[in-house]
């Protein structure tokens, strides 16, 4: 997707580069990467926010200004898929042990999460198991 017209160069890299690699990226492109990737990548498309501004403040093209939105939403995307693999991350990590971190914990509820579980719920004394072995309750033959 090249522009009409000659290139220019602006701050190591033309602009015509500047379209071509400027495509909207793709979450499950970025579920691929390794986290140190995603983090290059998000430092590369925040310098390149900061040029588009640049030029937005020195009254660049229309087609730069329509280029701030999609690289502020491939930077939204960047982080989300970043902040999700980190989150599976400590979900293995906290797998199988006693205590989790809040976060990890499902939400539910408050009231949910005070209630008791169902094995405290129907929890019995020994005394209450020992009276109800010794006095059952009565069978009668005739039901009202």
């Amino acid at each position: 997707a090249q522009e009409a017209g000659p290139c220019i160069s602006v701050h190591k890299a033309s602009i015509c580069e500047l379209f071509e690699k400027m495509v909207k990226v793709k979450a499950y492109e970025l579920r691929s990467k390794t986290s140190k990737e995603l983090l290059k990548e998000l430092d590369d498309m925040k310098g390149e926010l900061a040029q588009l501004r640049v030029a937005k403040v020195s009254g660049g093209a229309a087609s730069k200004l329509a280029k701030i939105k999609i690289v502020r939403k491939s930077i939204a995307r960047i982080l989300t898929v970043y902040n999700q693999k980190q989150k599976a991350e400590a979900r293995k990590q906290y797998k199988g042990k006693k205590y989790m971190p809040l976060d990890l914990r499902p939400k539910k509820t408050r009231k949910i999460r005070r209630a008791l579980k169902t094995e405290q719920k129907y929890a019995k004394t020994l005394r209450t198991k020992t009276r109800e072995s010794n006095f059952p309750m009565r069978r009668f033959a005739v039901t009202m």
